[in-house]
Parts: C-alpha cells; structure tokens; sequence
C-alpha cells in the first residue's frame, strides 16, 4: 500500500499528453495493411482459384490433385530422387570437356537417371518401362496432368501426387516439371523403391473406386 501511495505520489505531477495523430503531428501506429496492398496478379489468381475449389463441387478427376502423399513418404521419395538426379547443364559440359581431352568417345551405357518431360514420361508408361510416376499436384493448367492417373491405372504402373511443380523441377535442374518417373534404380536402392512402390499403390492404384467416386469442394 505504501508502494503503491509513494507511486501515485510520482506520478500525480506528470502532465498527461495525449497523442496527437493529424498531419505533422505523432507517428502513426503500425497496422496491419495487408488487405489494402496490391498483390500481383499470379497471387490474386491463386487465391481466387482456392476460394472457387472450396464453393464450387469439384469433379474427381480434378479432385483427386488435393490427395497428396504425406511428409514421410514424400520425403523418402525426394530422398530417392536426389539419388538419381540427371546432370545439369554445367556438368555435361565438364564432362564433355574431359572426355575431348583424354579421347574419349561418348559411352554407349546410359545412366540411371530420372525421367522427365511430359511426351518423355507419357511414352514410358505406354512402353511399361516406368517403375514409379510422380506427378505434381499444381500444374497448370491442370489439364495437361488430369488424364495421367487414369493411365498409369490402365497400364498397372505405380504412381503418385505430390506437392509443388517447382520442387519436382529442381530435382531435374529446372523451374518447374510436371512429371517425373524412375526406370531403374541400384541394387542398394531397391528395398527403398519397394517400399515406396507398395505404400504408393495401398493409397493410389488400389483406391481407384474410391477416388473416382470422390467430389471435392461444395462447402
């Protein structure tokens, strides 16, 4: 009680100044201005796409695109990925140099890369030499990825969705990629193929009348 006299006391003579917040007068507070900025028209789109899903029903064919795997296995198959990544520009080129320079010609092996490119990975399942197909689950337009599942069902290849084109693009040393599919892996790396293989097709292949069957959005 004495404090809080002896405080009162200190205090009683400050003169109070209220903020004054007109033109040339106290800084303005900070606000959260968000909602009055500009966004960039990709931005604008994205969002407005979301709010479309969410109202509008969403057939299953597009549907199924929101059925990504989950973190674990989706790093397990990066993980897998990165083992394979194809050279990038700079490397082939150190390559290319390297070889000129001890006489080499080119080797007829090739490596075990992964596949990308979306014609590329559409003949491969056609010819049944995927082993494993990742698709991106935001490609756009979505029409060019939206018939993909429905033949990797018909030709029985495993295959999964997961997110961000751009994620998939880096594996390949570019922007974004649409598509990637393994052909072949190292005997050390094919315990990890097959369990990949059976969990993708536990969630995918073999829910295909689940998922063709499931409606999205409508809320």
């Amino acid at each position: 009680k004495q404090w809080y006299q002896r405080r009162v006391a200190i205090t009683a003579g400050i003169e109070k100044r209220p903020k004054n917040f007109s033109i040339g007068g106290d800084i303005q507070p900070k606000r959260d201005l968000r909602r009055f900025v500009r966004w960039p028209k990709y931005i604008r789109l994205q969002r407005q796409r979301r709010t479309l899903y969410q109202r509008l029903k969403v057939p299953p064919s597009i549907n199924q695109f929101t059925m990504t795997v989950d973190k674990s296995l989706a790093t397990n198959i990066f993980k897998l990925l990165k083992k394979y990544q194809p050279e990038s520009s700079a490397e082939k080129k150190e390559r290319l140099r390297n070889m000129a320079a001890a006489g080499k010609t080119e080797s007829t092996k090739k490596p075990m890369v992964v596949k990308y490119g979306l014609n590329h990975v559409t003949g491969l399942i056609e010819k049944k030499k995927a082993q494993l197909v990742i698709i991106a689950h935001d490609v756009d337009p979505i029409e060019l990825v939206v018939w993909l599942p429905a033949l990797c069902r018909k030709m029985n290849i495993p295959y999964c969705i997961v997110k961000g084109k751009s994620r998939l693009g880096r594996v390949v040393h570019k922007k974004n990629a649409a598509a990637l599919c393994i052909t072949g892996v190292k005997a050390e790396d094919k315990n990890a193929l097959s369990n990949i293989i059976s969990s993708v097709k536990t969630n995918y292949n073999d829910r295909y009348d689940e998922i063709r069957k499931t409606w999205g959005g409508g809320n």
